[in-house]
């Protein structure tokens, strides 16, 4: 059941192609409204008793709450419909006129005054700007709703919010978001505001998803496409089934980058770790990990050459260091070893400005880099903040200039590989947001890539086990519209995230069930 997560033009493609090839535009939208009006009733069961106040805009998001509000009246809900003017188009005009009805006997009931649910069906996708005038006011009426206790449903997108690029400063806070067919980029780069996320089917997947999907949009990532990649160790595994790798870095004073990074891969069934540290850190990393072995970085071709025919895949850089002694020891390995890489942090700190030199190096190995954001802007000589806002494509131009997997660090986190291919990963809590982060995350890919050999499928797979962890670490103990974890993201620290590494290898999150497409739990503002 893949998901795309498009911009504003690629869902109106959607649309577009869906329609031209024969589903209704208003049974899309009785879809959508009536699919939204299930999830309300479902997860907020108060507003069978106290009701809903449901504000529409003029346009096709304000027809989607004309069929909510007419479903909620319908199963006796209390509701009342706030309307900034009579709809614009054929089909909200249709929707309105459908629900009129069910809306007359709700009226009879009388006002809302204290509703449990807020509708916010105001602009939907397609709008841009900053909202003014009757638009600012209804926001702000939603905002002073919800100080007061009721929860905020937005119907595909927190109005005020562009769907593109998430930017907006007047907008919709949610509780929760109800979005249609497909994710859009805007949604997950405004986490605090959307609340829990729910992808609805609306009928538009069967007629434009295939071959030319990925036109639309990348995919993203859950747990059935971690489980179907991913295969179980087999009864028979021993540790060289499972594999070696060898994780180069802790430079002085940086023993715990590398440790993190092994206790990762060790927690996401590696079978065996040498970890090559500075000669002053190489008791230390001894003593916090028994099950690992350590030595001193190679100096000379005579030391590495054991080492790198012990090995399967080598893990460069974490805590490694800055300097011409730290990009020396990583072009004399790349070199020399021509197997599978991840490199992380220091590995490709010291190939600042250099993307085509580390490229060469190389070569067509199966590879993986992953940077966060102000180190990718470093390798590629831009300003972070260019990176942060086109971090849905950027990954893709780095990916084809190395000729690697680009796992960009979230959130979201986007997968780019050099054939054009893209995945973005949503999971993931404010919990992974501290130092050594990445070094467990770059431990998890570099196992993943070692048993499996497809950066792609290694690092898409390990950046959803990273980010699930976090959400559970931080008591999201499943997707869905309301959390009671018994954790908190400030109390929360990365041996809690690797711990909950074995929960996460189980792989048993539930499917989503019809007409839910996916889930992604609310993770913003955490305490």
């Amino acid at each position: 059941m893949t998901v795309r997560v498009c911009t504003a033009a690629g869902m109106r493609a959607r649309e577009d192609q869906a329609f031209a090839a024969g589903r209704s535009s208003y049974d899309a939208m009785r879809a959508a409204g009536e699919g939204t009006a299930a999830v309300i009733l479902a997860h907020y069961p108060a507003v069978r008793t106290q009701g809903a106040i449901v504000f529409v805009g003029t346009g096709n998001n304000g027809g989607d709450g004309w069929v909510i509000a007419g479903v909620l009246a319908h199963e006796g809900c209390p509701v009342q419909v706030e309307s900034l003017g009579e709809p614009t188009s054929a089909d909200a005009q249709r929707a309105k006129g459908a629900a009129s009805v069910a809306l007359e006997r709700a009226a009879e009931r009388g006002a809302v005054t204290a509703p449990a649910v807020v509708v916010d069906a105001l602009l939907g996708t397609g709008a841009k700007g900053e909202p003014r005038g009757v638009l600012a006011d209804a926001i702000a009426r939603i905002g002073a709703l919800r100080s007061t206790g009721a929860r905020v449903v937005a119907v595909d997108i927190p109005s005020g919010i562009d769907a593109t690029s998430g930017a907006g400063g007047r907008v919709v806070h949610a509780d929760c978001t109800v979005t249609f067919d497909a994710m859009k980029q805007g949604l997950l780069l405004r986490r605090d505001e959307t609340g829990a996320l729910v992808v609805l089917d609306i009928g538009l997947g069967a007629l434009v998803d295939g071959n030319a999907a990925r036109a639309f949009g990348p995919e993203l990532i859950d747990a059935e496409w971690v489980r179907a990649a991913v295969p179980p160790i087999p009864a028979a595994a021993h540790k060289g089934v499972r594999r070696r790798i060898t994780i180069v870095g802790g430079g002085d004073g940086m023993a715990g980058a590398p440790a993190l990074a092994a206790r990762g891969a060790l927690r996401s069934g590696i079978g065996m770790v040498r970890l090559l540290v500075a000669p002053t850190n190489v008791p230390v990393v001894q003593g916090a990990l028994p099950e690992a072995m350590a030595a001193r970085w190679p100096m000379t071709e005579e030391e590495q050459t054991p080492v790198l025919e012990w090995s399967h895949l080598l893990l460069l850089g974490p805590g490694l260091g800055m300097g011409t002694k730290s990009r020396a020891l990583v072009e004399r390995l790349l070199v020399t070893w021509r197997g599978p890489v991840v490199l992380d942090a220091d590995a490709l700190n010291v190939f600042e400005g250099e993307p085509r030199t580390l490229g060469s190096l190389l070569g067509a190995r199966p590879a993986i880099v992953t940077p966060h954001p102000v180190e990718a802007a470093r390798l590629m000589r831009l300003d972070p903040a260019a990176i942060l806002a086109n971090r849905f494509i950027v990954g893709a131009e780095l990916a084809k200039t190395l000729g690697a997997v680009v796992l960009l660090k979230g959130p979201p986190t986007v997968i780019s590989a050099p054939d054009g291919r893209v995945a973005v990963v949503a999971a993931g809590s404010p919990a992974l947001g501290t130092g050594g982060s990445g070094d467990v995350l770059s431990g998890i890919v570099a196992t993943l890539l070692a048993q499996l050999g497809d950066p792609f499928v290694a690092a898409a797979a390990g950046a959803w086990v990273h980010g699930r962890a976090g959400e559970i670490a931080a008591g999201i103990e499943a997707p869905g519209l309301e959390q009671h974890g018994r954790r908190s993201v400030r109390g929360t620290n990365l041996i809690d995230v690797i711990d909950a590494l074995p929960m996460v290898w189980r792989l048993d999150d539930p499917l989503p069930v019809a007409p839910v497409r996916a889930a992604l739990p609310a993770v913003g503002a955490a305490r």
